[in-house]
């Protein structure tokens, strides 16, 4: 998982760290389980929400909502935010940081911290999956537009693992500088035609 989720107190508009980069197994745990997940991309998708929008969202409990939330925040992925409304009584929540990152290299070194990885890798992919899936049944209520600018490929290559990486690096740099066009489009009040894209991309070696 990648780019695509501090101390609490801070405020939306001071600046917040561009990529945390997960490195302990106990951080991982609170985020590889499958609401909170759902909860952080909602999050990031609301950049501030309370409990109860959150709550309708993923159909579940105020208090479930709440109790995964404060676990969440105990690892520093979500702070509080500023108030969003005059409504005092229930707390905003964001993310803690602009993005988050898991690198393999960080849990490689003990099988305990190796299958954690594995296991949150599966239920990030399955949760993707999951998206693609729901776009898939409701494509037909999408406009031609969209549906012709959707994109599903697979490309095989022939590479080394140093220009796997280059190419790693520059398509995350790539969706950088979408995800800040749209960004930047939004903070002047351009949102006219836009819509939540998701961009899942999958690379890795394998054998035939």
């Amino acid at each position: 998982m990648a780019g695509n989720a501090g101390d609490q107190g801070s405020s939306g508009d001071q600046p917040k760290e561009r990529d945390r980069r997960i490195t302990d197994v106990g951080t991982l745990k609170a985020l590889a389980h499958p609401l909170r997940a759902r909860l952080m991309r909602a999050l990031t998708l609301a950049r501030a929400a309370t409990a109860s929008q959150l709550a309708e969202q993923v159909d579940e409990a105020v208090s479930l909502v709440s109790y995964h939330l404060r676990k969440l925040a105990e690892h520093g992925l979500i702070e509080e935010a500023e108030p969003r409304s005059a409504d005092g009584r229930e707390r905003w929540w964001q993310p803690a940081s602009d993005g988050l990152s898991i690198h393999d290299e960080d849990f490689r070194d003990a099988p305990e911290k190796a299958a954690a990885h594995a296991a949150a890798s599966r239920l990030f992919f399955d949760q993707r999956s999951g998206m693609y899936r729901r776009y898939l049944d409701e494509r037909a209520h999408w406009s031609p537009e969209w549906t012709t600018a959707a994109e599903s490929s697979e490309s095989v290559l022939r590479l080394t693992a140093a220009e796997l990486a280059e190419l790693t690096v520059e398509l995350r740099a790539l969706a950088r500088r979408y995800q800040e066009l749209g960004r930047a489009a939004d903070a002047a009040g351009d949102t006219e035609g836009r819509e939540n894209v998701a961009l899942h991309t999958d690379a890795f070696p394998f054998r035939t």
